[in-house]
């Protein structure tokens, strides 16, 4: 039995008084195939896909346009919101650097599935623009060279730079309390100097 018959023959012309035996033959045939894969495609979709079959659709070929019409429009939605995300994206400075740019890397790839291709040139100025103002050296550092980074070696140069700035971060605090400290311990000096002095003699 040809039951992806209506799949590949378009509907038959109406039968007539004139029609021939093959000719009514081949539109039985034709209409139980479609038949059929209306009733295949209608379980074997989601609800929300039936919904979407419209009074005039008569054939199971038509259905199955009718559903790809609509994952066009689907899918031109999924593009502006990953392209909206990606665009969007801030680093906090907290965190992984590594992590936060391959999730940019995976929104980039579904987007180049989606046939929107970002080429890998433009993902490095998206990742660069999306970094907080501590990494401005290191943007300004990568604009000023004549080569241009891979996806792989921005991630090892900003690991590099992210835990350059956690050091120097560290070594600030470190700096802050030890000036403190030192501040501190002179403010008791200077106390304890002045309530050894003796008491001068009143008038």
């Amino acid at each position: 039995m040809d039951l992806d018959l209506a799949l590949r023959i378009d509907s038959p012309l109406p039968l007539t008084d004139q029609s021939t035996s093959d000719e009514k033959r081949n539109n039985e045939r034709w209409e139980r195939s479609n038949r059929l894969c209306l009733m295949i495609i209608k379980k074997a979709v989601p609800e929300v896909f039936r919904e979407i079959m419209s009074e005039t659709t008569a054939t199971a070929k038509e259905f199955l346009q009718d559903i790809e019409k609509r994952f066009v429009k689907n899918e031109k939605a999924e593009i502006s919101t990953l392209l909206t995300r990606l665009v969007s994206m801030k680093y906090s400075g907290k965190g992984n650097i590594r992590e936060y740019i391959m999730e940019m890397s995976h929104l980039a790839s579904k987007l180049n599935a989606l046939k929107l291709n970002l080429s890998e040139e433009l993902l490095v100025h998206l990742i660069l623009i999306s970094l907080p103002t501590q990494f401005s050296q290191f943007k300004v550092s990568y604009n000023c060279q004549n080569e241009t980074w891979s996806l792989n070696e921005l991630i090892s140069h900003c690991v590099e730079e992210e835990e350059r700035l956690k050091q120097e971060q560290t070594e600030s605090a470190h700096l802050v309390s030890t000036t403190n400290d030192k501040c501190k311990g002179l403010k008791r000096k200077k106390e304890k100097g002045a309530a050894g002095l003796p008491e001068l003699p009143k008038a």
